[in-house]
């Protein structure tokens, strides 16, 4: 695996910027988790007056070999039926990207089916889909090697057009099985609390994916270590945005986390290099099961709490406003010293 150059964001600059934050003409920590957004954007911009360019959302698609074991409400077929409904802009993703004005950027990474080049989606198959966790690793070492490598070019090729805000969104049937699986062995909270309904399951279907989950930690004979915890258990998909996201903090971006999928990648991400959870803004509580619980555990303190649990980097995007706020609150907003305010 390549290695990241992350650092902590200096907090040199952090007191300059609460008592810029404090003398705004308002009661100091009126503005609530503005003024703390606003302060965290500041450090990792290590400016006094940030800004945001050019917002991007890259949503990663592949599938997943436990899909097989029934964990799922939705077909295994619906992921390559999606890609078609992103690139018309049908999903609920392209309605919000449009709304607040970010562009799309689309991979995929390892949908099982055949693509025609198609405007809009970037071909980046490693292979179709990975293999059932259930009897071994999803991947091999070269593949989740490929797939952190494909992450980091995307998210160059978002930088290099001028983004410094950045939102990851996914497609993949199956893939909260695997975003459990990491939740519980990175943070030590039992299976059964990780395990929802992920697209719909019911009690009885989610009572079935715990047992096959339970059966598939059973059954794992690695060594533990991060890396081979994410590449047994993960997803392509999910791979490339840990990747993704480990990029985005080297350029100093500012990182929006989605959902609970997403929540476990910056979770794994963290396990690689724990700098890069200095950049991350959580975008909202879901209500995927596990996802209150995961967010505790980082301490993390969501803009949003609005019981999505669609994905695609939908509740991300559903956040940006308070993100634009929080800078606009920092950089327009007068001081009580120019406005003549005792």
């Amino acid at each position: 695996m390549r290695s990241f150059a992350i650092k902590e964001t200096d907090k040199a600059l952090s007191e300059a910027l609460i008592d810029k934050i404090n003398n705004l003409t308002k009661p100091k920590g009126s503005l609530g988790l503005l003024e703390k957004t606003a302060h965290q954007i500041g450090l990792i911009q290590q400016t006094l007056s940030p800004e945001l360019r050019n917002p991007q959302n890259i949503i990663f698609a592949a599938d997943h070999g436990i899909v097989k074991e029934g964990v799922s409400f939705s077909a295994p077929e619906v992921t390559a039926q999606m890609i078609f409904n992103f690139i018309k802009g049908g999903a609920g993703v392209n309605m919000f990207s449009r709304q607040h004005h970010f562009e799309i950027k689309l991979v995929d990474c390892g949908v099982n089916a055949d693509f025609e080049p198609m405007e809009g989606l970037i071909d980046r198959k490693i292979r179709k889909g990975t293999s059932n966790y259930l009897y071994e690793a999803a991947m091999t070492p070269e593949e989740f090697d490929r797939a952190i490598e494909i992450g980091v070019e995307i998210v160059d090729m978002v930088y290099d057009e001028g983004s410094n805000v950045v939102s990851f969104g996914e497609m993949g049937i199956a893939n909260t099985s695997s975003s459990s699986m990491w939740m519980t062995c990175f943070t030590d909270i039992p299976l059964k609390e990780c395990v929802g309904a992920g697209s719909g399951l019911d009690n009885a279907g989610i009572r079935h994916k715990y047992e096959i989950l339970k059966q598939a930690l059973d059954n794992y004979r690695g060594d533990g270590s991060p890396r081979d915890i994410i590449r047994h258990f993960g997803g392509l998909e999910m791979v490339m945005a840990i990747g993704a996201m480990l990029q985005a903090a080297e350029l100093k971006m500012i990182i929006l986390v989605d959902g609970f999928i997403m929540t476990n990648c910056i979770l794994a991400a963290g396990k690689l290099h724990p700098e890069v959870l200095d950049y991350a803004i959580f975008g909202h509580c879901g209500d995927e099961s596990g996802h209150k619980l995961l967010l505790e555990k980082l301490n993390a303190n969501p803009l949003l709490h609005l019981g999505l649990r669609l994905g695609e980097g939908t509740g991300a995007i559903c956040a940006y406003p308070i993100v634009v706020s929080a800078v606009r609150m920092i950089n327009e907003m007068d001081n009580f010293a120019h406005a003549a305010i005792t």
